[in-house]
């Protein structure tokens, strides 16, 4: 069970994203916990994480993510813009799962 946290700088433009990753994860029979919050949230997110995606919004904060969460074994990457543009659930998953 990979647990997957996706940020952005409200958590809107991610959640939709979330919801067709659920989609896909579900039809590709992939076990996964997949949620979107803002940045601030997860500042206060207390349940395990995996993999941390951030949303092209908040780009300016991955090599600060990466020291604080990789020491504790949570993958960090961003989310390529064009991809986050297209809502392309399936190329997003694939990061997680590779990560």
């Amino acid at each position: 069970m990979k647990r997957i946290v996706l940020i952005c700088m409200s958590g809107l433009s991610t959640n939709l994203l979330v919801n067709k990753m659920k989609r896909t994860a579900k039809e590709r029979g992939i076990e996964a916990e997949i949620c979107a919050m803002s940045e601030l949230a997860f500042t206060r997110y207390e349940k395990p994480t995996d993999v941390l995606l951030l949303g092209p919004q908040v780009s300016f904060r991955l090599e600060e993510m990466k020291q604080k969460l990789c020491p504790a074994g949570v993958r960090v990457a961003l989310i390529e813009p064009e991809t986050f543009a297209r809502m392309d659930a399936e190329a997003v998953l694939q990061q997680a799962m590779e990560a």
